[in-house]
């Protein structure tokens, strides 16, 4: 019995997330594709989701979202704070590379270091947090590609499809860094999340493997805030293990 009340908990879940901010309302046909759910089970659902406030049926006989997640989102707004979201992913991020990570800004022409977590490697870039720099380097570019007023060219367009930059000796002679947007509600670009540090560490393998966990990272950052994570084109990667580097390619 205990079983059959969690999955119709889960079930109710499904339903509430089939919406998206710029689908604010579904059919009954709709919502049984996305979910998976027959239509009865959506109905009978549905129904408490109704009384709870949850869901608001809609003269056209399909559904949309109620008042009642918009008291919770206020409660979650009270005792949220971007740090609490970044700063563990940041440390994991920064533990998994053995590099810096950093969540950044857009300031003007220029962006704000917000959060860091300083990397394991005893060389390693220099810069803290509050320091301003220019939109070059990957943190930069992302900055750019999805901001307002985005210049237009190939790697530009290339970074709004892969969602991931990559720089080399762009923000400073002797570094390197890939970063990826990270978005709140109505998927608004908060600010670029990702790994710097010396040039000579960032070797094809390195990089590879972190253009997969920075998105991921991203991915995991805009969820924590409350975004929509189906704006990536990978929303379901998740970050790779430490392992992935050669210990022949590392530098002391």
């Amino acid at each position: 019995m205990a079983a059959d009340k969690v999955a119709a908990v889960e079930r109710a879940f499904a339903i509430l997330a089939a919406f998206r901010e710029h689908e604010p309302q579904l059919s009954l046909v709709e919502l049984s594709r996305r979910t998976g759910l027959y239509k009865s089970t959506i109905l009978r659902l549905a129904s408490s989701l109704e009384r709870c406030g949850y869901l608001r049926r809609v003269e056209t006989g399909g559904y949309r979202i109620g008042p009642a997640p918009l008291a919770l989102g206020r409660i979650f707004q009270a005792g949220f704070r971007l740090g609490d979201v970044v700063v563990p992913i940041l440390r994991r991020l920064a533990d998994a590379s053995g590099e810096s990570a950093s969540f950044s800004v857009r300031d003007g022409d220029g962006r704000i270091v917000l959060h860091r977590a300083e990397g394991a490697r005893r060389i390693r870039d220099v810069f803290h947090v509050g320091d301003r720099l220019p939109l070059r380097g990957a943190g930069g570019k992302v900055l750019l590609a999805f901001g307002p007023g985005a210049p237009v060219s190939d790697e530009i367009q290339a970074i709004r499809t892969d969602f991931v930059a990559t720089s080399r000796a762009e923000a400073s002679d002797e570094t390197a860094g890939v970063a990826s947007p990270v978005f709140g509600p109505e998927r608004r670009l908060v600010g670029s999340i990702g790994l710097s540090g010396p040039l000579d560490r960032f070797t094809p393998t390195t990089v590879a493997w972190m253009r997969a966990a920075v998105p991921a990272a991203a991915v995991e950052a805009t969820q924590g805030l409350g975004g929509d994570a189906s704006v990536y084109p990978r929303s379901k990667v998740r970050i790779p293990g430490a392992s992935r580097r050669d210990p022949a390619e590392d530098t002391p």
